[in-house]
C-alpha cells in the first residue's frame, strides 16, 4: 500500500509538471483544465488504497474532459494508470476485463459522429492507452503470482524435508530405544537380579561383602530405572520432557549429588580428595548437570585405569560465573578394577563441554592423569567468592601424599 501511495504521488508530480513546463510550446492551459486536473490529482491520493473506485472517477472525469477542454493528457494518463493498478492489484479477472472496456468506450466518446477513417484511428489509439497498461499490469500481476507459488513450493519443500528429518530421527530413537531396552537393561536387570538372589542366598558372608553386594544392587537398580526413562524419552520424546533427571538438575540438588558420586567411588576403594566451592549450589540446570555427568564418568575412569587404590583429586570452582572442574590422580594404583577397552567415555565427556563452549583437556602428567575444563559463564548463573569445603573423607589420604588443591 505504500509503494502505491508513492507511485501515485509520483505520478501527480508528473502531471504538474506537464501543465507547468509542458505546454509551453501549446496553448496555456486553461482554467477548466487545471480544475480537472487537480480533481484527477486529488482522486488518485484519496483512493490508492481502492484501485477499482480510482478507475471509475478517473475515467468519470476523462469523459468530461473529452468534450470540453482540447489538451486532456492528465485525464487520459490518469485514467490508464488507474487501469494498471486495478490490473495488478483487482483478484478477479472479470472486473480487470470490465474495467479495460469501460475504459475503451470512454476513449472511443472522442470519436462518436466522426468519419470511418478517424474511427479506426481512435481503435489504434486504444493501444497505447488501454492496451499497455493492462498488458503491462498482467506481466506484472504474472510474476507476482509466479513468485508467490515458488515461495510455496519452497516453502513445501522445506516442510516436507523436515518431516522426512523428523521421521529418520524418530527411526533412530526406535532403534536405540530397542537396543537399549532389549540388549543393556536386559544385562543390567540380570545382573541385578543374580546380585539381589545371591545376597540372600549367601547368609554368612563378610559384613564387608555384604556392603559391597548392597552398593552393587542399589547402583544397578538406579541404574535400570536411569534406562527405563531414558527408553521413554526415546520412544516418546514430547510424553516425558518435564523429566528433569534427563537434561538437568536442580542446583541445590547438585552438591549431594556429586557427594554421592564421590562417595560411591570411595566404596570401589579409591581414594577421593574433593574441593566443592559452595557456589555450585547456584548453578544453572544445565551446567550443573554437565559437571555432574563429568565427575561421574571421570572417577569411574580413575577406578578402571589408575586402579582402586589410586589417589584422586576432585576440584569445582565457580570463577566469575565460569565453572572450573578438574579431576586428577596419581596413576600410581594397582591392577584396574576393570580391564581397559575402547570405550567413549572421553569423547562423550568432550562433547558435554564443547556443547556449553567449552574444551576439555585430557592427558598424562608428572605424576597421573588429568582431565579438566572451564565451563563459560552463562548470564543466568551466578558468580561466588573462592572459599571451598571439602567432602569428608572416609579414607585419608596415604602417606606422602601431595594435599589437594584449594578451589
Amino acid at each position: 500500500m505504500r509503494n502505491t501511495l508513492v507511485r501515485m504521488v509520483l505520478l501527480d508530480l508528473s502531471g504538474v509538471c506537464y501543465l507547468a513546463f509542458g505546454t509551453r510550446a501549446g496553448p496555456t492551459p486553461t482554467v477548466t483544465q487545471w480544475v480537472l486536473a487537480v480533481v484527477a490529482f486529488a482522486v488518485a491520493l484519496v483512493f490508492h488504497r481502492r484501485p477499482l473506485a480510482n478507475l471509475v472517477v478517473q475515467a468519470g472525469l476523462l469523459a468530461i474532459a473529452i468534450p470540453l477542454i482540447d489538451d486532456f493528457t492528465i485525464n487520459q494518463v490518469g485514467a490508464s494508470w488507474a487501469l494498471l493498478e486495478v490490473t495488478m492489484r483487482v483478484r478477479r479477472g472479470r472486473t480487470i476485463w470490465l474495467a479495460a472496456t469501460l475504459l475503451a468506450v470512454v476513449d472511443l466518446t472522442d470519436s462518436i459522429g466522426d468519419p470511418l477513417g478517424r474511427v479506426a484511428s481512435g481503435l489504434v489509439g486504444l493501444t497505447p492507452e488501454v492496451g499497455v497498461p493492462l498488458l503491462l499490469g498482467l506481466v506484472i500481476r504474472t510474476n507476482r503470482e509466479l513468485s508467490r507459488q515458488a515461495v510455496e513450493r519452497a516453502a513445501a519443500e522445506q516442510r516436507r524435508h523436515e518431516s522426512e528429518s523428523r521421521a529418520a530421527r524418530a527411526d533412530e530413537r526406535s532403534a536405540i530405544a530397542r537396543e537399549l531396552h532389549d540388549v543393556v537393561a536386559h544385562h543390567v536387570a540380570s545382573m541385578v537380579l543374580r546380585v539381589g538372589v545371591a545376597r540372600h542366598v549367601l547368609t554368612d558372608l563378610d559384613p564387608r561383602v555384604g556392603q559391597v553386594f548392597d552398593d552393587v544392587h542399589g547402583t544397578g537398580t538406579a541404574a535400570l530405572a536411569e534406562l527405563r526413562r531414558l527408553v521413554a524419552v526415546l520412544r516418546n520424546p514430547d510424553g516425558v520432557r518435564g523429566d528433569a533427571a534427563l537434561t538437568a538438575i536442580e542446583p541445590s540438588a547438585l552438591p549431594a549429588a556429586l557427594g554421592a558420586t564421590v562417595d560411591r567411588a570411595r566404596q570401589a576403594g579409591v581414594t577421593v580428595e574433593a574441593e566443592f566451592d559452595p557456589a555450585i549450589g547456584s548453578l544453572d540446570a544445565v551446567r550443573g548437570l554437565a559437571v555432574l555427568r563429568l565427575t561421574q564418568e571421570a572417577l569411574t575412569n580413575v577406578a578402571k585405569h589408575a586402579g582402586t587404590s589410586a589417589l584422586a583429586r576432585l576440584v569445582v570452582a565457580v570463577r566469575d560465573g565460569a565453572v572450573h572442574w578438574e579431576v586428577s590422580d596419581n596413576g600410581r594404583g594397582g591392577v584396574p578394577a576393570v580391564p581397559p577397552g575402547g570405550g567413549h567415555g572421553i569423547t562423550g565427556m568432550r562433547e558435554r563441554v564443547e556443547v556449553l563452549g567449552g574444551q576439555l583437556e585430557a592427558g598424562p602428567t608428572d605424576t597421573g592423569w588429568r582431565v579438566r575444563t572451564v565451563l563459560p559463564a552463562v548470564p543466568a548463573a551466578s558468580a561466588a567468592g573462592p572459599s571451598a569445603v571439602s567432602v569428608p573423607r572416609d579414607r585419608e589420604a596415604p602417606a606422602g601424599s601431595p594435599a589437594p588443591e584449594a578451589a
